[in-house]
């Protein structure tokens, strides 16, 4: 009953974050000769990534959904009623939170390590992936460090041009610089280098003397090398979040390592803490998913979220002192956990004797109350009508 709501959440909240990320990589490669490619391989690689950040979000919601669900349609009721404990009722909630806190560690402890690096990786090779000799409109091209090329229209092939603008830096440091009416792509036979054929143009330059000279031409000729892609030379484990829990560990007890001993494991207990979040959460999202009966979902949602945006930015905020040497890792990353950790399981206790009745679902309905008189109501038909 809670995997399809969390396949949902997790679904949707995955496809809207994917696609303002892939909107931002098509502009950022617009000059790339394979940037579908790229940015197909860049997105499979950042699906680890957003998974990790929305799976704790996407679980409560699912959990809170379905507990008030089944709270509206009396069934927990008829449970609490015929002898079963809200302890029972949360296992099977808790059970599959360990089911996903087990797939949580191997997400955060090996397989984002991975795809991070793989990402930095392509978009590297993508940034550096050179020219094909095609060219886009509006778009600045250097085929080579000395030459710059841009084009106000361009056909469908890339090949045909209008309105050009070349800058070119010289041997001797001198500038030239060229525009033309039209021009048109010619690839050698080798592949090696372009020829760009330009038609009814004007080329500025300057002598050694530093006087301007200009040249008009009916057709013009210029040769344009082709370059290919960079590798990436620097290996995996630069970085303390490309690192696996193992080699974190590994790495925090090497007095040689380059990277300092505090960032090693304030990533390590920040990537331990994420992990174990998710078996809270269902000791939050049942309570409060019994008390949306009265105050109603909203306020509920909205403390849970505002609980986890806390504890996220608190812990984020340990991490980074503990990063700077500025606190101990366990602190600076512990204690947001279980300042999170009490909150959760006080907020469970409380609601053992009275199933939906804690501070927090008071304060919820009492959020509801707000709401619902801010809300105007909608008169009925025959009012209406009359």
């Amino acid at each position: 009953m809670t995997l399809w709501p969390l396949l949902g959440a997790l679904g949707v909240t995955l496809v809207a974050l994917l696609l303002e990320r892939v909107l931002r990589l098509l502009q950022l490669l617009s000059d790339s000769s394979d940037r579908f490619g790229f940015v197909a391989e860049l997105a499979a690689n950042l699906v680890p990534h957003y998974l990790g950040l929305t799976l704790p979000t996407a679980f409560f919601i699912a959990l809170f959904m379905v507990v008030s669900r089944l709270n509206e349609g009396s069934e927990i009721d008829a449970l609490l009623a015929s002898g079963v404990s809200l302890s029972r009722l949360a296992a099977p909630y808790l059970a599959l939170a360990a089911v996903l806190t087990l797939i949580s560690l191997v997400l955060f402890g090996f397989v984002q390590p991975y795809s991070r690096y793989t990402y930095r990786a392509v978009l590297h090779q993508a940034q550096s992936a050179g020219w094909n000799g095609l060219v886009q409109a509006r778009t600045f091209l250097s085929p080579d460090p000395s030459l710059t090329l841009t084009a106000d229209n361009v056909d469908a092939t890339g090949q045909r041009l209008q309105r050009l603008f070349i800058r070119e830096v010289l041997t001797d440091g001198r500038e030239q610089v060229t525009t033309a009416a039209s021009g048109q792509l010619v690839r050698s036979p080798d592949g090696r280098s372009v020829t760009l054929q330009m038609r009814d143009g004007q080329q500025l330059s300057t002598s050694a003397g530093g006087r301007a000279r200009v040249l008009t031409f009916e057709s013009f000729s210029l040769e344009l090398p082709l370059s290919g892609a960079e590798k990436l030379l620097r290996p995996r484990g630069g970085d303390e979040r490309e690192l696996t829990l193992s080699e974190l560990l590994k790495s925090a007890g090497d007095p040689n390592s380059v990277i300092p001993r505090a960032t090693l494991m304030a990533e390590l207990w920040a990537r331990l803490a994420r992990t174990f979040c998710l078996p809270l959460l269902p000791l939050l999202a049942l309570p409060l998913g019994l008390s949306a009966k009265r105050g109603g979902r909203a306020p509920g949602i909205i403390i849970a979220g505002l609980l986890l945006l806390f504890f996220q930015h608190m812990l984020a905020l340990g991490q980074g002192l503990a990063a700077d040497g500025k606190a101990p890792a366990l602190l600076g990353v512990g204690a947001p956990f279980l300042v999170f950790a009490g909150i959760c399981i006080g907020i469970f206790a409380s609601s053992r004797k009275r199933p939906g009745e804690t501070p927090v679902s008071r304060l919820a309905e009492r959020i509801g109350e707000v709401i619902r008189r801010l809300t105007p109501r909608r008169r009925p038909k025959a009012e209406a009508a009359a």
